[in-house]
């Protein structure tokens, strides 16, 4: 059985972890399948939006049972590998070259917040549940732990690693995983205004945001910063992209990538 269901809405690419029976928990399969479906996305000119969400009852449950239970059986090199394969996924969903946006409609525990936190956007409703509940199990969220610090902050990462408490979509959005938090009623409308706002920016700049986003958050030299920022902008403005959206700008009409 498919482990992901991928969609088309025009540039829009909507993919749809498919493992309700399980909650759509991560196993050895789901790990490479959604790591080559978002590479192959990452490759594709014509998308230019993902959205991430799942089916059944949850967004995703974190680890399999019985992907687990392997793993525990397994050597130390065997779960070092085992790791760097889900760390892998995370980072490609991390930096893909689109804008993401995660469509949280149900409970996301371990890797799914992980998968949350490297969206770009995150918007969930209010009866999602959300846990980062390794220490239960003498464990941590390692691998996940740059892109779930990334979004709630040292401090809240600090508390939720350590108590492993499942908090509630209210919290989820004041500590920064969510970004934006509706009915269920009214999550598809406001995912698909957040691809409609994305696909009003022109592709390339939109693509690159995050590339800019975490260039800067990382870097330690300001000189260079300033000097690094200055050649983009200006490599910006004299190129195609930016010369049609400033033309269009300045002739008061939409931009050739607005449709």
């Amino acid at each position: 059985m498919p482990s992901l269901t991928l969609t088309r809405q025009g540039a829009v690419a909507r993919l749809c972890l498919d493992r309700p029976a399980v909650h759509n928990a991560f196993d050895d399969a789901l790990v490479a399948d959604l790591t080559a479906a978002l590479e192959e996305l990452g490759r594709d000119p014509s998308v230019r939006v993902l959205v991430l969400e799942g089916n059944g009852a949850s967004f995703s449950a974190g680890a399999d049972l019985n992907w687990m239970r392997g793993m525990a059986a397994a050597s130390e090199e065997a779960n070092r590998e085992d790791s760097l394969r889900l760390a892998t996924l995370m980072r490609t969903l991390d930096q893909l070259p689109r804008p993401t946006i995660a469509r949280v409609h149900g409970a996301a525990f371990g890797g799914g917040v992980g998968l949350v936190a490297c969206c770009d956007i995150a918007i969930g409703v209010p009866e999602a549940k959300f846990g980062l509940t390794e220490s239960r199990l003498g464990l941590l969220p390692a691998v996940i732990s740059p892109y779930v610090i990334a979004a709630i902050g040292a401090r809240n990462a600090r508390r939720y690693f350590a108590t492993a408490e499942v908090f509630d979509a209210a919290e989820a959005l004041r500590i920064g995983l969510l970004h934006e938090l509706v009915p269920a009623d009214r999550l598809d409308a406001a995912v698909e205004r957040q691809a409609a706002l994305l696909l009003k920016a022109a592709p390339n700049a939109s693509a690159d945001a995050k590339r800019l986003v975490r260039e800067v958050a990382a870097a330690t030299d300001r000189d260079r910063l300033d000097r690094d920022n200055a050649a983009l902008i200006a490599a910006l403005r004299v190129s195609p992209e930016g010369q049609e959206g400033l033309g269009a700008f300045l002739d008061k009409r939409r931009p050739s990538w607005a449709g």
